[in-house]
């Protein structure tokens, strides 16, 4: 991997890991175009530039991250638990799914469902406006949703995002909901690959490209969620819906 590479895939994971097009999937794609080989290596730095955007969640609401805030982190926490027990049983097989293939056909799938659920989502009917006001109930089926992240292309943000607006959160709310959510995520699959791959990722060699692509990441991602608020104040998810069907064909075509 070259510098050029830290960075194409920096701004890619900046860009892509808040919104509902899943990051992860373009890292795949980008990382085939550019003749990166799919190694163990590879795949945990790629967790790692994730986490840095991660980071940038910090950033724009560290009002979030203090002891007044217990009661909502709760609620992240139990909407974390689905997904870091299914993850960490079946951890084999979901790196397993890791192909083109399956992530142009969730791409697919995921784009549908937007559409599906933006064709009868009303908004004036969904209360939750405000993310503090998310109950215990609507936190724990968020985190189900999110279950489906675990297959490459779905999204993160995406799976968690749909979850929230079906159980009534408004648009803002579910976005900024995944934003809180992926904190705890990303920091334990950070954790986990670093632990696995200490040596190969902090070697002499790969240093440089990992500061560069995490410098780029954050500061890509801290934009990303300004621009993606401000877009929802005006604009539903169908554009989303939209991109990812396209952007699955087009896979599958040339694949």
């Amino acid at each position: 991997m070259t510098i050029f590479d830290s960075i194409i895939l920096g701004i890619i994971e900046g860009i892509t890991e808040f919104l509902p097009i899943s990051s992860t999937g373009h890292l795949i794609v980008a990382s085939e175009f550019l003749g990166i080989d799919q190694t163990g290596v590879t795949k945990a730095y790629e967790v790692i530039i994730q986490f840095a955007a991660i980071l940038a969640v910090i950033l724009n609401y560290p009002s979030k991250f203090t002891f007044k805030h217990i009661d909502l982190w709760t609620k992240i926490f139990i909407a974390f638990l689905p997904i870091a027990a299914i993850g960490f049983l079946f951890s084999t097989q979901v790196k397993a799914m890791f192909s083109l293939q399956i992530v142009a056909i969730m791409f697919i799938v995921g784009g549908i469902v937007f559409l599906i659920v933006e064709k009868f989502y009303d908004e004036s009917k969904h209360t939750t406006s405000d993310v503090e006001d998310v109950t215990y109930k609507q936190s724990l089926y968020i985190g189900i949703a999110q279950i489906f992240a675990l297959i490459p292309g779905t999204s993160r943000a995406g799976s968690s995002i749909i979850g929230a607006m079906l159980v009534g959160l408004n648009r803002k709310a579910s976005a900024e909901f995944s934003f809180l959510l992926a904190f705890p995520v990303m920091c334990a699959t950070t954790a986990y690959d670093l632990l696995k791959h200490y040596n190969e990722l902090f070697s002499h060699t790969n240093l440089l490209n990992l500061t560069v692509g995490f410098i780029i990441s954050f500061i890509v991602a801290y934009l990303a969620i300004k621009i993606f608020l401000k877009f929802l104040e005006n604009f539903t998810f169908v554009a989303f819906g939209i991109y990812r069907i396209l952007f699955g064909i087009i896979l599958l075509i040339i694949m």
